[in-house]
């Protein structure tokens, strides 16, 4: 397998600059890629180690494009996950003022970050989809677009300026990147871990959402994330995305997968990996009667009464 990371590209995305916070990002060959899709096919068919991808962002939930291509295709897995704060800034060609921005351009996840600065500030611009911001500021550079939303470090890459910095609309807003990689065995439990899974309804019938979430909630497992996304079937056949706190190898979690499978058309394991939002020494205890001893002593008893020993 080759030593690289490939990531969504081009150069100076928030991407990459996410990717270069993990140690192990300078042992590797970072290639970027020009899709989601395409970084996560060059791990299926084996052109590099793992990919770097957004997945969610504070303002708008999962990135779908990622979601999409988790749900489909050859299984793939989450091993590691980096946070990052977004600010944006307005690159332009030097010379450009405010007054000369005909259009602007950036990924589709930006659009709702800027949004109310867009409409104050440039509210006759007409806004121009990329296939990431860093690709936004190549085509401004090449004179298509007036403007890009992207991170001001991309501005020296593509010999734009920053018109303006500091740009979004919510404060604190932040971006979720995972690292993924081929299927393999998860990394030993942190103390502070996630676990996500996309689920498949066998049928659709009155409490079916219900039954699913009722796997975890029933053993103490907060969700972190649920987002439906639609199978393809048809109007109203979705499957859903979720993040669980805990790790495979809890007792908790190993249940609540078991029940799953058990009520479930199919379940696809995205991974259990260390949480980026706390320190393991900052994760909660489990629920009352849902830590592994609890689980152990219960089990335990059942066996006891089952050789009459109660």
């Amino acid at each position: 397998m080759p030593a690289s990371y490939a990531y969504l590209g081009p150069e100076g995305t928030f991407t990459e600059a996410a990717l270069r916070t993990l140690p192990e990002a300078a042992t590797r060959e970072l290639i970027p890629y020009v899709s989601v899709q395409s970084a996560l096919d060059a791990v299926r068919v084996g052109d590099a180690e793992a990919a770097f991808v957004p997945i969610e962002n504070s303002v708008e939930g999962g990135i779908t494009t990622t979601l999409d291509e988790l749900v489909a295709g050859a299984p793939l897995m989450i091993y590691r996950e980096v946070l990052l704060s977004i600010t944006f800034a307005l690159l332009v060609r030097p010379g450009t003022e405010l007054s000369d921005i005909k259009t602007v351009s950036a990924h589709p996840a930006a659009q709702p970050q800027v949004r109310n600065w867009l409409r104050n500030n440039l509210p006759d611009a007409q806004w121009e989809s990329a296939a990431s911001n860093a690709d936004a500021a190549r085509l401004v550079q090449e004179g298509q677009y007036d403007a890009a939303f992207a991170g001001e470090f991309a501005a020296a890459l593509y010999g734009l300026e920053a018109l303006e910095t500091g740009i979004h609309d919510a404060e604190n807003a932040q971006t979720r990147f995972v690292l993924v990689g081929r299927p393999a065995r998860p990394a030993a439990p942190s103390g502070a871990d996630k676990t996500s899974v996309v689920l498949w309804q066998r049928d659709d019938h009155p409490g079916g959402l219900r039954d699913l979430l009722g796997e975890f909630a029933t053993r103490g497992i907060n969700l972190m994330l649920l987002q439906s996304r639609p199978t393809g079937a048809g109007i109203g056949n979705y499957c859903f995305c979720i993040d669980a706190e805990g790790h495979i190898s809890d007792r908790r979690v190993s249940e609540a997968l078991m029940g799953l499978k058990r009520i479930c058309l199919e379940v696809r394991f995205l991974g259990s990996y260390p949480r980026a939002d706390i320190k393991p020494g900052d994760a909660e205890q489990p629920h009352l009667g849902t830590s592994d001893e609890a689980f152990v002593s219960a089990a335990d008893w059942v066996a006891r009464c089952q050789d009459g020993r109660f």
